[in-house]
């Protein structure tokens, strides 16, 4: 695993306890050098989302990456559920859009 994938990981995993966590780097679909670690999908199922509402959720997330954030993350995925929503919903994020900038045709 890469330094700031890793980084992603320990960071979410201590602040929220996740029953479910999956940091994907998807650097590599986007017109950045390879190994870059800039585009991440995070697929977070925690406790600590009862009685959020997506914004919420989000800054929480958000308030934990912010060094990683000012450091060269450039994008962040975020699917957040509850246990109840993931056990009742999809069971796995949505697959990522195609990256439609950065020079690529």
């Amino acid at each position: 695993m890469a330094v700031i994938e890793q980084q992603i990981q320990n960071k979410i995993a201590q602040a929220l306890a996740p029953l479910h966590l999956e940091v994907i780097n998807e650097s590599g679909s986007h017109n950045v050098p390879p190994g870059s670690e800039t585009h991440f999908k995070l697929v977070v199922v925690t406790a600590a989302f009862e009685g959020k509402n997506r914004v919420a959720r989000h800054r929480a997330i958000y308030a934990e990456l912010a060094e990683q954030m000012a450091n060269g993350v450039h994008a962040l995925a975020l699917h957040t559920y509850t246990p109840a929503e993931w056990q009742a919903g999809p069971g796995a994020a949505p697959d990522s859009p195609n990256c439609l900038g950065g020079g690529r045709g």
